[in-house]
């Protein structure tokens, strides 16, 4: 019988605020948050003091400040939070070699290896980052990426989560179906038609009718909605592009929204090719949008740097294509071919 791995997946909690918070401790206890402070402006992100006021992420600033009228609004400082980053990741290298970043505040570790629990590692693991960081962070710890990442958020902030492989159908049951990776608004509104909401209610549909109803996507909820995910963490992918996606809850309602979030997002973008990526040659950048319709667009163009004003650029054109509010928005790169043989090329597919 085949060993159950220890995946676990780290969530640094309210990031960028909590990297404020330590260099501002007189603003421990108040209402703060991370971006733009102009009345245009959109926020990146809010510590969980400022969330209990109604304030959230990507948004507008006249909101927040009207829910809040005494928030503390920061402005963006992303060599600071690269810095935080890498500090934490050269913990995560103390306990293992397969690291997948997601972004500068989040990643997949791999820990099948050790002969600890899992839920003993990720408690020190989270100790470490708190004593040498100043920093709080979340964990989820599963036997496999997909249910890590949803367990994660399950005991936010600063705690965390086990689900044991004898619990996964427990776990599973109740769960929400927009929970599930790859389950999008438009999958989620479809389902809620056939009148599924979890995934226990998943799991009474047949591989045939969700095949015949979503693809080769519907063969994939077959076995998700059952916690089956045997992705690895690959922390030394080879692939053709490389990406980040955001869905928003709240819709980024104009162009200026739109802007502001994708300074976060290009950020992101930039250490992941950092990090995953170094030598890569870029070939494209792109900028993928969905909007509230669930009409999707992308537009790309030949580059060699993934300059933020070629983002922004782009992010202009595929606006202008609709105009609508925005529930997604994606930027990414696509690598030159010659950089890796076909079949390096294939792995990261």
């Amino acid at each position: 019988m085949k060993a159950s791995r220890r995946i676990v997946h780290i969530d640094m909690d309210c990031f960028y605020a909590a990297v404020e918070m330590r260099e501002h401790p007189e603003f421990a206890n108040c209402p703060l948050a991370v971006g733009g402070a102009s009345g245009r402006g959109v926020l990146t992100t809010c510590n969980y003091a400022a969330r209990e006021y109604g304030v959230r992420s990507a948004m507008p600033v006249f909101k927040a400040r009207e829910l809040c009228p005494h928030l503390i609004i920061l402005p963006v400082r992303f060599d600071l939070y690269r810095a935080a980053s890498r500090a934490v990741r050269d913990i995560f290298k103390r306990y293992t070699d397969l690291i997948e970043p997601l972004s500068l505040d989040e990643a997949y570790l791999d820990l099948t290896h050790h002969k600890r629990s899992g839920a003993e590692l990720a408690n020190e693991i989270r100790e470490a980052i708190y004593e040498e960081t100043g920093l709080t962070a979340s964990a989820g710890i599963a036997p496999n990426k997909l249910i890590a990442k949803i367990a994660s958020d399950w005991n936010k902030p600063n705690g965390q989560c086990v689900v044991a492989p004898s619990r996964i159908d427990e776990f599973m049951h109740p769960l929400p179906v927009r929970k599930i990776w790859g389950v999008g608004p438009k999958s989620a509104a479809k389902l809620t038609e056939m009148g599924i909401e979890t995934c226990g209610q998943l799991q009474a549909i047949d591989q045939t009718k969700l095949a015949s109803i979503f693809g080769s996507f519907g063969l994939e909820l077959y076995k998700l909605c059952r916690g089956i995910d045997e992705r690895p963490v690959e922390p030394n992918r080879i692939r053709k592009t490389l990406s980040n996606e955001h869905t928003y809850a709240n819709k980024l309602e104009t162009l200026e929204a739109c802007e502001a979030v994708l300074l976060r997002q290009h950020t992101e973008l930039i250490e992941d090719l950092r990090t995953s990526a170094p030598d890569r040659k870029i070939a494209k950048v792109l900028v993928k949008l969905k909007f509230s319709d669930f009409r999707r667009t992308t537009a790309e163009m030949p580059a060699q740097q993934a300059e933020p004003e070629l983002y922004f650029q782009l992010l202009r054109e595929a606006w202008g294509r609709s105009g609508q509010p925005v529930r997604l928005l994606g930027l990414g790169v696509r690598f030159t071919e010659t950089d890796s043989s076909p079949e390096q090329l294939e792995l990261g597919l």
